[in-house]
């Protein structure tokens, strides 16, 4: 019998599989990808690491068990450590100065996908806050393994994204997430709360690597 993720993925369907063969994907392993559209994506996909932070630190503190808890602590440090230092050296080499980061307005996907990751925090149930989270990280795993065999080595703000996103470490991440949503007690209440959250979570991941292109040369 299949697992709830994998239930959550196939009910997905071409929506996920969307995310994973996005052209941004192919064009940032390539090395081919337009600055502006990698920096119109980078401005907003920062501007929601403080929302992930807060939904995974809350589903740190609603996990079950310390055990459960200190594989999640390992992935809010690199988040918020290396992470994050990729950000600002990729600002830095790609000339985004402090007023287009501060700047830019917020892009619906990104506001939107920020407050579904805030709501599912402030519901309290570990559910629903697993499932964005394994809507966001699977996904992203998915295209990450994807491209990694044909990824350029150079630029790094290509590469290193693509690094983060791949490779045995964050594997382990997804797995740990997934687990934990798989082994969850729930009921047919909270499971259907479950679904609309990770289906709300891939269409968002869809519209926010489309609006990089949207938006392309608006601002930068």
């Amino acid at each position: 019998m299949a697992t709830l993720t994998e239930q959550l993925r196939a009910e997905a369907g071409a929506r996920f599989e969307a995310i994973v063969y996005h052209r941004f994907t192919d064009e940032l392993a390539a090395g081919t990808i337009d600055r502006s559209v990698l920096k119109t994506y980078l401005v907003q996909d920062h501007r929601f690491v403080d929302a992930f932070v807060v939904l995974l630190s809350s589903m740190i503190a609603a996990a079950p068990s310390l055990a459960d808890r200190i594989p999640g602590c390992q992935f809010l440090a690199l988040v918020t450590g290396k992470e994050n230092t990729y950000f600002e050296r990729s600002f830095d080499a790609l000339g985004v100065t402090q007023a287009e980061r501060e700047g830019t307005p917020d892009s619906p996907p990104m506001r939107d996908f920020s407050q579904l990751m805030r709501d599912a925090a402030k519901t309290g149930e570990v559910g629903e806050m697993l499932a964005v989270l394994v809507a966001a990280e699977w996904s992203y795993q998915c295209w990450g393994e994807r491209v990694l065999a044909v990824a350029v080595a150079e630029p790094f703000w290509c590469r290193e994204w693509v690094d983060l996103h791949s490779g045995d470490y964050f594997g382990s991440v997804v797995s740990y997430l997934r687990n934990l949503l798989d082994k969850l007690p729930l009921s047919a209440a909270q499971i259907a709360a479950v679904r609309a959250r990770f289906l709300s979570a891939i269409e968002l991941e869809v519209a926010f690597f489309d609006a990089a292109y949207a938006l392309e040369r608006t601002h930068f």
